[in-house]
């Protein structure tokens, strides 16, 4: 039976704690959330530090926040204790609640697994009795937790309908997963659509296979005829959602030069283009810094350069550079490998040097500006 709401809450099994003293069972009357995160995941780094906000402003209500680090990528678990420990010193110096280490994947099986739990950032909130509360992404939780506190929530149908959704789509994912992650190591690119197209039939609001879907046709198999509508729907999509990271992937079909973009027919391109940057610009506006832009504004600079607004282009590179030394923690490797992108884009968009900070490049003329940034990875 999965793991869901009103079930008793797994035991905690992890042998190395990070921060705080080590918690080896929920006490009655408390409320524990217990999140799932890792440092090469970035929506779960910018959770972190919303959670140090939450475990302030409950911590008198009973409410315990739990961090478990159960997907850190290492040779050995000391390897992964020392990263996360320097990396937990450097980037959240005010953390106020435990985070525990599970290198065995024990914590995995017995809470992510069984609740087909496909992807982090995950939060449980485990209820005062012990039971499961909600799980799902630490986003809801500012809306959830105070209905949790007054017994409401759990005991709602808005509750009850929210969680068997959530199990019928992990139920349907998993076993996609399991076939589409060999066909794309394999760069079988016929069993991957095949297999994304009946991803997309069953969860037609899973964005990563939306965009994989645009992304197979469009750029793998160069069919237009099937891509461009595919293509266009994730735009009207995006667009309806209002959603920044349903327009940043759109966007990055589009305007990602890692890709080769001559096929694509480009009155309609551009028309796009323009369409989704004003989107994107007005619900993540340049004056705005409480988020990093790197998921986003490359593309979008990346339009307006290749539409002859040099000069729009070049304030978004630098709006996203400043972004990445922004209240929002990011890991070290990514923020690097990011910065190296965004500076060597931004002399090539200037034809002359640029620096920031000790970070420099010279044009690069007839190389691609190289506007790619990561999206944010599964954990599978």
């Amino acid at each position: 039976m999965a793991l869901g709401l009103e079930s008793p809450a797994p035991p905690i099994k992890v042998e190395n704690w990070l921060r705080g003293q080590p918690l080896t069972s929920f006490q009655p009357g408390n409320v524990y959330i217990v999140e799932f995160w890792a440092t090469w995941c970035a929506p779960c780094v910018a959770a972190l530090s919303d959670l140090v906000q939450l475990q302030e402003e409950y911590r008198d209500s009973g409410v315990e926040v739990v961090g478990i680090a159960a997907g850190e990528r290492a040779q050995t678990a000391e390897e992964a204790r020392s990263k996360l420990d320097a990396w937990l010193t450097e980037k959240v110096p005010n953390l106020n609640y435990r985070v525990g280490l599970d290198y065995t994947r024990e914590m995995d099986k017995l809470w992510m697994d069984s609740s087909f739990s496909v992807g982090i950032p995950t939060s449980f909130v485990v209820d005062r009795d012990g039971h499961i509360a909600f799980i799902g992404s630490p986003t809801e939780l500012e809306e959830v937790l105070p209905k949790i506190l007054t017994g409401s929530w759990r005991i709602s149908d808005e509750a009850k309908a929210a969680d068997a959704e959530r199990i019928a789509k992990g139920e349907r994912a998993m076993p996609i997963f399991a076939k589409l992650t060999p066909a794309v190591k394999a760069q079988d690119w016929a069993k991957a659509l095949s297999v994304v197209e009946e991803a997309v039939a069953v969860l037609p609001d899973d964005v990563n296979f939306r965009v994989l879907h645009a992304d197979l046709l469009l750029h793998k198999m160069h069919d237009l005829q099937a891509g461009l509508p595919v293509m266009r729907q994730l735009v009207r999509d995006a667009i309806n959602k209002k959603s920044a990271v349903w327009m940043a992937e759109a966007m990055r079909q589009l305007f990602d030069p890692a890709n080769d973009n001559s096929h694509l027919p480009q009155a309609e391109r551009f028309a796009m283009g323009n369409e989704l940057s004003e989107h994107i610009l007005a619900v993540t506006p340049p004056q705005r810094g409480d988020a990093p832009k790197f998921l986003s504004y490359p593309a979008v600079a990346q339009y307006y350069y290749e539409s002859g607004n040099k000069d729009r282009a070049i304030e978004l590179i630098e709006v996203t550079l400043k972004s990445l030394d922004g209240p929002a923690p990011i890991p070290d490797d990514m923020k690097q490998r990011v910065m190296l992108e965004l500076v060597q884009t931004l002399a090539n968009y200037k034809g002359e040097k640029a620096c920031y900070g000790s970070v420099c490049a010279t044009p690069q003329p007839g190389v691609p500006q190289s506007t790619k940034a990561q999206a944010p990875e599964e954990r599978r």
